[in-house]
């Protein structure tokens, strides 16, 4: 018969196994539901630069300030979000998603985790620093609180009136 062992008996297990006992340190910390660990290791030679952050926005002639200002310049309804519109990775950006998605209009995003930099380009843009940012027509509106209550109200319905696409708005 099968015996149940603890976490923490698992983990001094593994600590004893040969490869453990390499000369090689692993980053991490046992918490009782597990070990949690960062796969980031400054200055670890086994890091290939293929596998670093990189920026995927910007050029040698354009800053990320001016891919920002061309975002919200040129689209109707930017968000800058965790995750993608299909894809969110977070309660506020699912949240804003499926609200402004309820009016039928044509949404660009971002998804701030691919690149830190752009990240910190659209904080200092709206001097907000919290993510989803919604904008509409140029103009920053806020999180994803902010379009509940507008959506609530019926101020998104009257914000969002004249962008195509958007039948639907009721």
């Amino acid at each position: 018969m099968a015996r149940l062992l603890s976490s923490n008996a698992v983990l001094k297990a593994i600590a004893t196994l040969p490869a453990a006992l390499s000369s090689r340190n692993v980053i991490g910390s046992f918490y009782p539901s597990g070990l949690k660990y960062s796969t980031s290791v400054p200055g670890d030679p086994d890091t290939h630069e293929d596998f670093r952050p990189t920026n995927k926005i910007q050029s040698s002639d354009v800053s990320l300030k001016d891919v920002v200002e061309r975002d919200v310049k040129e689209n109707p309804v930017m968000i800058y979000m965790k995750g993608v519109p299909d894809f969110p990775q977070c309660g506020f950006s699912s949240l804003a998603v499926r609200v402004l998605k309820h009016y039928n209009v044509p949404l660009s995003a971002r998804n701030i985790l691919e690149d830190a930099e752009l990240k910190s380009a659209v904080k200092a843009f709206s001097h907000w620093p919290t993510f989803p940012q919604i904008f509409i027509k140029g103009e920053f509106i806020g999180g994803s609180d902010i379009i509940l209550n507008m959506h609530q109200n019926g101020e998104l319905k009257e914000k969002l009136k004249d962008i195509a696409g958007s039948p639907k708005l009721e």
